[in-house]
C-alpha cells in the first residue's frame, strides 16, 4: 500500500488548472500547422494563423487562451494499491479547482444551482469527478475543463440496433451541423457508443478530452474514426464557422458493451482549445 498525500493531489490539481487553460496541447497546436498549410480558404488560414499566435501569447504570458475556461472536469484513475491520507479524496481535487482559479486568474463559470438562483460559486467549484479504481498504486489525474459554446451542442440519441451504422453516421453529422460556428471551429469530436445513456455520454467525454492524434486500438472503430473526419470536413463549416475545410481536426470514438436492445450514441465536441493537461501521483 502507498500513501497519497491530500495536499498534493491539491496542489496537483491546481497547477493542472492554469496549464490546461493557458497551454494549448502540443499535439493540437501541431494539428492546427498541418491544417494550415492544407487549408484552401484564405479567411480559414488567416483564422487558423490568429488561433496559433493566441495559443503562443497564452503560453508565454500564463493567460487564458479563452475567457470560458470552463466547468472542471476531472478523471481519476485511482490505483487500488494507494491510500489517500492527510485528508477527503475528492475535497483535495475541488480545493486544488478552486486554488487554481483563484490564483490563476481564471474564470470561474459554476453556478450552486441551476434553476432559480443561478448564484456563482465564485472559485469554479465543485469539480465534476469521475473516478475509476484500476490496478497499481499511482493516481492518475487527467483535467479537462468544458466551456459551454461546445457543451452546450452535446448530443444524446438512443437508437435501436436496427439503426445501424447509417444511424450513428446521421447523429455524429446532425450534431456537427446543429453546432456550427458555436462550438468554436476547429474542434475535436469526441462520439460514445454503447453501454446506457450516461455511459455512452461518459465515453464521449472521454472521447473529446483524448490527445489529438490517439486512435481507437480496434481497427475497425479507428477506421470509422477516419471516415467521420472526412464526412465532417466536407461539410464546409470551416474554421469559426466562415467557411472551409477545416471543420474538425479529429474524431475521437470510445464503446462500450450494450443492451441487445440498445444502441446508444452520445456526440461531445472539444473547440479549438481543446483544454486538457495530466499528471500522475
Amino acid at each position: 500500500m502507498r500513501d497519497i498525500q491530500a495536499s498534493d493531489i491539491t496542489r496537483a490539481v491546481a497547477e493542472l488548472s492554469i496549464q490546461a487553460c493557458c497551454r494549448l496541447p502540443e499535439a493540437m497546436r501541431e494539428a492546427l500547422r498541418e491544417a494550415e498549410k492544407t487549408e484552401p480558404s484564405p479567411t480559414g488560414r488567416n483564422i487558423l494563423d490568429q488561433l496559433l499566435k493566441n495559443a503562443d501569447i497564452a503560453e508565454q504570458e500564463l493567460i487564458p487562451m479563452c475567457q470560458d475556461t470552463g466547468l472542471a472536469v476531472v478523471f481519476a484513475d485511482l490505483g487500488q494499491d494507494a491510500h489517500i491520507v492527510g485528508g477527503d479524496f475528492e475535497q483535495a481535487i475541488h480545493e486544488g479547482i478552486r486554488q487554481g482559479y483563484v490564483n490563476g486568474y481564471l474564470r470561474k463559470s459554476s453556478v450552486a444551482e441551476p434553476l432559480f438562483e443561478r448564484k456563482n460559486t465564485g472559485d469554479n467549484t465543485p469539480a465534476i469527478i469521475h473516478t475509476r479504481i484500476v490496478p497499481g498504486d499511482a493516481l492518475h489525474l487527467r483535467l479537462a475543463p468544458k466551456g459551454a459554446g461546445s457543451e452546450n451542442k452535446s448530443v444524446l440519441k438512443m437508437l435501436v440496433p436496427a439503426d445501424g451504422l447509417e444511424g450513428v453516421r446521421k447523429v455524429v453529422l446532425d450534431a456537427v451541423l446543429a453546432a456550427g460556428p458555436n462550438s468554436c471551429p476547429p474542434m475535436v469530436v469526441g462520439v460514445g457508443i454503447g453501454g446506457n445513456m450516461e455511459l455512452a455520454a461518459l465515453c464521449a467525454k472521454r472521447a473529446a478530452a483524448r490527445d489529438v492524434g490517439t486512435v481507437n486500438q480496434d481497427p475497425r472503430y479507428a477506421a470509422l474514426e477516419r471516415e467521420f473526419l472526412e464526412m465532417i470536413n466536407n461539410t464546409g463549416i470551416g474554421p469559426q464557422g466562415l467557411g472551409g475545410l477545416t471543420t474538425a481536426v479529429a474524431v475521437h470514438i470510445e464503446w462500450a458493451p450494450t443492451h441487445i436492445a440498445s444502441l446508444p450514441v452520445a456526440v461531445n465536441i472539444n473547440c479549438n482549445a481543446a483544454r486538457h493537461a495530466e499528471t500522475i501521483l
